[in-house]
């Protein structure tokens, strides 16, 4: 399911004199639905507020405190910043591959959910 993303000032006048303007178009992915649906139907997306902050924990607080503990770690153990903080950026890559790896067990626990709208 596509969805477009807008913001407020994207319909503004003056958006093609701004930066600001932002304009997306969004895939969706709802794989267990209830009823059938043809294009151009009305319905809601829904996302429960505790899933949106697990995916919130997996992908922004997790990847915060292992690069601040090894950048504490990294800097008692080599005393060298730029290492440490080199070091502490790269090792968000094996976190973000390993997390692409497993994305088909996020799928299952991040899922979106449909509902039709009433007429």
């Amino acid at each position: 399911m596509n969805i477009v993303s807008q913001s407020a000032c994207s319909t503004c006048h003056a958006k093609g004199a701004c930066t600001v303007s932002d304009y997306q178009d969004k895939e969706i992915e709802v794989s267990e639905y209830k009823g059938y649906y043809t294009v151009g139907d009305e319905v809601t997306i829904l996302f429960k507020q505790s899933k949106g902050f697990t995916a919130l924990t997996w992908g922004y607080v997790i990847p915060f405190f292992v690069v601040l503990g090894t950048l504490i770690i990294a800097l008692e153990i080599t005393g060298d910043e730029l290492k440490s903080g080199l070091l502490s950026l790269f090792i968000l890559v094996p976190y973000y591959i390993t997390l692409y790896f497993f994305r088909h067990l996020l799928k299952k626990v991040l899922k979106f959910e449909l509902e039709e709208n009433a007429e």
